[in-house]
Order: structure tokens, then sequence, then C-alpha cells
């Protein structure tokens, strides 16, 4: 049984992920924001816990990690508002990768998208903030001794599950989220995933065989 902190803790693709995880006898705490998603995420097997990543540092990250085996990095600001992305997709996740460094959580997996990262997209332009925020996370998560995943899925669909995935395409398609928290949960579980970005779409591959 693994001890599993998942960041974001109400997201779609965040639930998928708690009732697989808990499925599977891992124990996994969720982290959320506002108190009224609780019921939801207990409905899946998780615990919830309720805690504002936004404002907390280094040392109270750290002790939501401590005695945890990973961490899963599944929060976002939402886009819409450049400097609220900068503080969650770049500013906290970073703090969180410190943070988990700091608790001995030698496990981290973040959940990012196809293209990052990419720092070609003018700022005039309103992807701009997120596709900086993702990049600099990203690149950081890579610098650290933390065993990383970066997982960098295609546009997120509410499909269901099919179990089977494409890492070869260069182009971004689609894939279901019920399919993206397969693949985290998966690499969780695989070592040889660890130091590796792994962007994919749907496709016709098995998810271990994909990932190993």
């Amino acid at each position: 049984m693994a001890r599993i902190v998942l960041i974001g803790g109400h997201g779609k693709l965040a639930l998928r992920l708690e009732r697989l995880l808990a499925d599977r006898g891992d124990a996994v705490e969720a982290v959320i924001r506002n108190p009224d998603h609780a019921s939801d995420v207990a409905a899946t097997g998780a615990t919830p816990v309720v805690a504002d990543i936004e404002s907390l540092d280094v040392d109270g990250l750290a002790e939501l990690f401590r005695g945890r085996d990973a961490v899963v990095w599944s929060a976002g600001a939402g886009g819409g508002n450049p400097a609220r992305t900068y503080a969650v997709d770049r500013d906290a996740a970073i703090r969180s990768m410190s943070a988990a460094e700091q608790a001995g959580v030698s496990r981290y997996v973040m959940v990012s998208y196809f293209g990052s990262p990419d720092r070609s997209v003018p700022e005039s332009h309103s992807f701009h903030a997120y596709a900086a925020a993702k990049a600099a996370a990203d690149e950081h998560l890579a610098t650290t001794g933390l065993g990383w995943t970066i997982l960098g899925p295609s546009t997120l669909t509410d499909g269901e599950a099919t179990g089977l995935i494409d890492t070869g395409a260069s182009v971004s398609q689609r894939v279901s989220r019920a399919d993206v928290a397969a693949v985290a949960a998966a690499v969780l579980q695989h070592p040889s995933t660890i130091g590796r970005t792994i962007r994919f779409n749907s496709g016709d591959t098995p998810i271990a065989d994909a990932i190993g």
C-alpha cells in the first residue's frame, strides 16, 4: 500500500485518479481548498484534506507530505487570471517540489499538458501565462532530486476509459481524463518512468506497454 498525496483533489481528473488508487488499496489524501468538496472526495475512497496550496509556504506543504510515499500534482488555477495562474501553476507547484524534498517524499508525478514546456506563446495570447507557468514548473521539477515523472496528455475529454494510449505521436490530439488517470496510477507503480516526460494521446497500445 502506497501513501499518496494528490494536490488539486476535486478536479475531474483527480476524482477519477483517487478512485483508481483507493480501489487498488493505496491510502490517498486529496488536498482541496473548498470544504464543500469534501464529500465528493470521500465518495472516491480518498481522505479529503482542506488546505490552500496557494498560501502555504514550503514548511506548511512539507507538513502535509511528511510520511507519504508520493505526491501527485493535479492542481491548476483554471486560466483566466494570469496572476493567479503564475501563483498556482508555477509558484505553488515549485514550492510543493521543495516541500516534497524537505519531507523526504521521493516520488513526484506532475500532470502537465502535451505541449509543455513551451515558451513560444506570445505575451499577447491568452494562453501565455499558463504555458509559461507550466514550463517553469516542469523545467524546475526536472532539476530536483525527486523521482519525478511529467505527464503530458493531449486535449482532455470526458470519454470512457479505454486503457489504450499512444506515446509516439508528435502532435496533440485527444485523450480521456479517465485514461489520463489510469496513466497516472500506472506510473506510480513503474520505476522505469522516473526521470521521464510522457506525452500521449488516445491510441491502440495498452497503458502498461506504452509507458514501459
